[in-house]
């Protein structure tokens, strides 16, 4: 995590600082923040991720930068409580998807499902995996190869 001053305005009650802060994971997922400090309070203003936050990461980013920023401003932190996660889980911006077989029969319900309800079936795998559009693609040709779906095309 790399946390660094944008700028900061001064009045009489106190001072306002806005920051940068990038938290980077090791699946290569990256999220870029605007926070305000001000009070001893945290405000995000602007969030930035690739690959897209799922809500329940959204609501959890205020407490995983929370400490940084306080540290970078030199203010004490407001709430003394430690963040609520459960033990041995992680710090990652999507949940893990599993490798092989497994994620591939997964990717291939996902897409099946999307289809029959008359949905983007890529779109419906992008948001399952969290992954980009190309990269959704090459698990659904994962997925053709393996047999878990029919095949694109009629081979003559």
């Amino acid at each position: 995590m790399s946390v660094w001053p944008a700028w900061e305005v001064r009045e009489r009650a106190g001072v306002t600082s806005w920051f940068n802060v990038r938290l980077a994971f090791a699946d290569g997922a990256q999220v870029d923040v605007l926070a305000v400090v001000s009070e001893g309070d945290v405000s995000i203003e602007d969030v930035r991720a690739q690959p897209p936050l799922s809500l329940g990461d959204l609501d959890l980013l205020a407490e995983w930068i929370e400490e940084p920023l306080f540290e970078a401003c030199g203010a004490p932190a407001a709430s003394s409580h430690e963040p609520s996660r459960e033990e041995g889980s992680s710090r990652r911006a999507r949940a893990a998807w599993p490798r092989g077989i497994e994620g591939r029969r997964l990717v291939a319900e996902e897409y099946l499902a999307a289809q029959g309800e008359g949905r983007d079936p890529v779109l419906a795998v992008m948001c399952a995996t969290g992954h980009s559009r190309r990269r959704s693609l090459k698990l659904i040709a994962g997925a053709r190869d393996a047999g878990f779906l029919t095949p694109r095309h009629a081979r003559r």
